[in-house]
């Protein structure tokens, strides 16, 4: 038996926010509870960042101009991306891609200015900022789901439109409008899954052995 390891309660506990983690866009009324928003930060705060370069900072969006502002932004690259599917652009426009408006918390998730003095593991990986970032976020989405608040990642937007928005200095880098809040409820599965936009792939699609075996490409999404 491994000493380190966890009680089986505790590693079925992980196991079941890691998969009941959602990308949430549709949220209820109310505020979060007290202390809740300092939590996420705190377990976005220990997430691992190559060289400990802890490139991520956090906008908390209070203002309610600036928070309309921001939907605008989002709503004209939804229908810019929908323009781009032209085989399912209605479809698309049917699909809810965030709850800007809704959610009881909206943070701006960014990455910091000056990363390019950081070298440590980015030497020839620069975007390994982004993982680490990518790593914050994924902390304070499992996080909300074992509080019982949703969390929505929302891409939809023009980066030097949001930096703009935001007053970032230069080369700080907008990368996710963070919806947080109260949620109706779960989603029994993926979003875009149920509404027909692809599945979980077998591990044995993303799995292989020493070597990319001859003549596996990439797969096509539902996307194209």
């Amino acid at each position: 038996m491994n000493a380190d390891a966890y009680s089986q309660a505790e590693i079925d506990a992980l196991w079941r926010v890691l998969r009941e983690r959602r990308d949430m866009r549709h949220f209820a009324p109310g505020p979060m509870p007290t202390g809740a928003l300092q939590r996420l930060i705190e377990a976005a705060h220990i997430a691992p960042s190559v060289g400990y370069m802890q490139p991520w900072r956090f906008l908390r969006i209070t203002d309610a101009d600036l928070r309309a502002r921001l939907a605008d932004c989002v709503e004209a690259e939804r229908l810019a991306t929908a323009a781009a599917l032209p085989a399912r652009n209605d479809e698309f426009r049917r699909v809810k891609i965030e709850g800007i408006r809704e959610c009881a918390e909206l943070l701006v998730a960014t990455l910091m200015p000056e990363r390019e003095k950081h070298i440590i593991g980015r030497r020839t990986l620069p975007e390994m900022d982004i993982a680490s970032l990518g790593c914050a976020i994924q902390n304070m989405w499992l996080a909300a789901r074992a509080e019982g608040l949703g969390l929505g990642w929302v891409s939809f937007f023009e980066p030097d439109e949001v930096a703009a928005l935001l007053a970032l200095p230069p080369g700080a880098r907008p990368l996710a409008i963070l919806c947080i809040g109260p949620v109706p409820a779960f989603y029994p599965r993926p979003m875009f899954e149920d509404a027909g936009w692809g599945q979980r792939l077998p591990l044995t699609d993303i799995l292989f052995e020493n070597r990319w075996p001859e003549g596996v490409g990439g797969t096509p999404t539902a996307y194209e």
